[in-house]
């Protein structure tokens, strides 16, 4: 019997529901101070995760959260990006 895989697991700074990490936006600063979207996960820096959802995008944004995890300021692009993935991807976007 083939040994079962650890599926890992990471929790939305906006709902704080934990989540497969494959079903989350990872946002990355760089140790160059970068911002931008991981849709790989592996990039290297600083990661926050953020569930597929409009919703839980719009908190971040209205809220400032990504700014605070990150300790940086987000530029809009990285918000733009995720919403544009969501609009290209809808399965993946299960709103809840």
């Amino acid at each position: 019997m083939p040994k079962q895989r650890k599926i890992p697991m990471r929790k939305c700074i906006a709902c704080q529901e934990s989540s497969e990490k494959k079903g989350l936006f990872r946002i990355v600063r760089s140790p160059e101070g970068e911002i931008f979207l991981d849709l790989t996960g592996k990039k290297n820096g600083r990661g926050a995760y953020l569930s597929k959802r409009k919703s839980c995008v719009q908190k971040a944004r209205e809220k400032n959260l990504l700014s605070r995890h990150l300790g940086v300021p987000i530029p809009d692009h990285v918000f733009d990006d995720m919403e544009a993935y969501l609009e290209e991807h809808p399965v993946d976007a299960g709103e809840k």
